[in-house]
Parts: C-alpha cells; sequence; structure tokens
C-alpha cells in the first residue's frame, strides 16, 4: 500500500493492517518539515494507534482493523474460511437447503471480542486482546 493513502484507505476501505498505519506514522515523523495537513494526519494516526494499542497490543504488528460498515463481512468471511459446517448443510437437499447462518447475529455475538474505535467520525472494530 502507498502509505501516502493510509488516510483514504481509513475513510474508505474494508478493513487496513496495523503495520499501514505504522509505516505512515513513521513516514511522517521523518520529514523534516511537514506541512500543517500532514502534522495533523501524524497527529490522528498517532492517536488512533495508540488507542488500537491499548486494547490489542499487536495494532502496529499486522493485527486487522475492521470498518463497522463491512464487520458484518468480516465475520462472515472468518465463519466461511474458518468453521467446516455439517455436510449435511452443505449438501442441497431438503431441509438442510432452507438452513442459514445468521451473520448479522454472529457478527453482533462476536463484538463481545472487539472493541470500536473512532478515527474522524468513522467507527472501527479491532479484536481486543
Amino acid at each position: 500500500m502507498n502509505t501516502a493513502d493510509i488516510i483514504d484507505s481509513l475513510m474508505n476501505d474494508y478493513a487496513i493492517d496495523g503495520r499501514d498505519i505504522r509505516d505512515r506514522i513513521d513516514e511522517l515523523e521523518a520529514l523534516d518539515a511537514p506541512t500543517e495537513e500532514e502534522s495533523a494526519e501524524l497527529t490522528d494516526l498517532t492517536a488512533f494507534l495508540h488507542e488500537a494499542m491499548q486494547y490489542n497490543s499487536d495494532a502496529d504488528a499486522g493485527e486487522t482493523i475492521i470498518a463497522e460498515s463491512h464487520f458484518v463481512d468480516y465475520i462472515k468471511e472468518i465463519i466461511d474460511d474458518c468453521y467446516a459446517l455439517p455436510k449435511e448443510l452443505t449438501s442441497g437437499e431438503w431441509p438442510y437447503r432452507h438452513i442459514t447462518i445468521n451473520y448479522e447475529a454472529a457478527a453482533e455475538e462476536a463484538k463481545a471480542d472487539y472493541v470500536e474505535l473512532t478515527f474522524r467520525g468513522r467507527n472501527f472494530y479491532i479484536q481486543a486482546c
């Protein structure tokens, strides 16, 4: 990822890797004469990452920070990738083809393991550990 685009990613993307935020902070800290905009970006990103690290010490080491608007999709991906459904549920046979997972309820329940963060008015989740 082009680190200069990190703000755009935070404001528009599905999820962001905390390492990308750390890289952008490092880049901004290395500037000899940052603009006012760059200084504000540095302040905002540093505060955001600091808050994330209070809840997850790996926030800057590859932990995924998920946009609230995509949290259900994120949980759906975790379920689909990490949990094997009983073969009857995926057989397509009656009555199993009418059984579905309530991903919204699963995401709501999963929030117990996450904390909510806010960056410039947009909410995110990071797994608390």
